[in-house]
């Protein structure tokens, strides 16, 4: 079970939040065996960011939590999708998109558990 979720400083309205999540939708089969059949998205806009000492221009900060890909197979390529999506969709420029992956050992949902080992 992959998450993105996003935080941008910028006004995000329900358009691009759906243009958004169907092109991550489509980024995430980058990474081996999932689809967005099983992504789960969150978006916060309009945050308050600091980078470089300024709060005056476009910035994201993106959290991918992936299940299970310790080797981070296909991180490069989805990682620089995820760049353009924000770039495109919300006018971001590459330089002020982060992201950060977290590898997530365990996972549950549905009161099911999950355990990679």
């Amino acid at each position: 079970m992959p998450f993105i979720m996003s935080k941008v400083n910028v006004p995000l309205n329900s358009a691009q939040e759906v243009q958004i999540k169907s092109r991550l939708g489509k980024a995430i089969e980058l990474l081996p065996g999932l689809s967005e059949k099983y992504l789960l998205a969150g978006f916060e806009s309009d945050c308050h960011f600091y980078l470089r000492g300024e709060n005056n221009m476009p910035i994201a900060y993106i959290e991918v939590g992936i299940f299970a890909n310790e080797n981070h197979d296909g991180y490069q390529d989805f990682s620089a999708e995820v760049t353009k999506i924000f770039a495109y969709v919300l006018g971001i420029p590459p330089q002020n998109i982060y992201i950060k992956f977290s590898d997530i050992p365990a996972w549950s949902v549905g009161g099911i558990f999950f355990d990679r080992s």
